[in-house]
């Protein structure tokens, strides 16, 4: 083992097992903005940092509650706490050397340009039909890779969940029409399966970027 290899992570020694140095150094180079840190951002970040992103900004207002223990990456010591606080702390779990900007404020179509700013991708991982439409609106032309997500709730029919391009920059991951209501609550594999959509079409992008497995890799 050479002397730089030495002085690297664990975890990055791993991820040189799988990806080429060029193929990591262009996956460490992206910043991912995450829009919402429940299911879909919480897991969608899971998935980033196990695949070799390192920077990010995590932006949600919103505490940890028993409900979010179904399907969030949150455990039940941390009820009460600040999702993005307590989501950069489970991620470095996985990888220390993370660069990490949480913000616990709420987005809105005043400030949301701003925070994403220096975002290459900006992931949109929201509840809400307005707040979906609210992000897509600022980011839909502005050049950034936007990864947004619909009809994620209930169980079954996993193979509905899809990824339709909108356009060259824009990505929409689900099934389109599974909204969460009392018949049709939120559970974890749904939600896992579109998070783990939403990562792979970030992970695609930065392979492309590489021209690496291009044939292979083509979003």
């Amino acid at each position: 083992m050479s002397e730089s290899e030495n002085r690297t992570s664990p975890f990055r020694q791993g991820l040189l097992k799988h990806f080429s140095p060029e193929q990591l150094a262009k996956i460490e180079s992206f910043t991912i903005g995450i829009a919402g840190a429940g299911g879909l951002g919480s897991n969608c970040a899971l998935n980033l940092v196990r695949s070799g992103f390192k920077h990010f900004v995590i932006c949600d207002f919103d505490l940890v509650e028993s409900s979010n223990l179904n399907r969030q990456f949150y455990f039940q010591d941390q009820l009460g706490m600040a999702k993005v606080e307590v989501l950069a702390v489970n991620l470095r779990r996985i990888n220390p050397d993370l660069e990490i900007v949480s913000l616990p404020i709420k987005i809105t179509s005043e400030n949301v340009r701003e925070i994403f700013a220096g975002c290459d991708v900006v992931v949109e991982a929201f509840d809400r039909a307005e707040a979906k439409r609210m992000l897509v609106e600022a980011f839909y032309s502005s050049g950034k890779f936007l990864v947004s997500a619909s009809g994620l709730a209930g169980w079954g029919n996993a193979d509905a969940i899809m990824t339709l391009q909108v356009h060259d920059n824009f990505y929409m991951v689900g099934d389109l029409v599974s909204e969460v209501s009392a018949n049709r609550p939120p559970c974890a594999p749904r939600v896992n399966i579109a998070a783990a959509k939403q990562a792979d079409l970030i992970l695609s992008l930065a392979l492309k970027m590489q021209e690496i497995y291009s044939d292979n890799y083509d979003i």
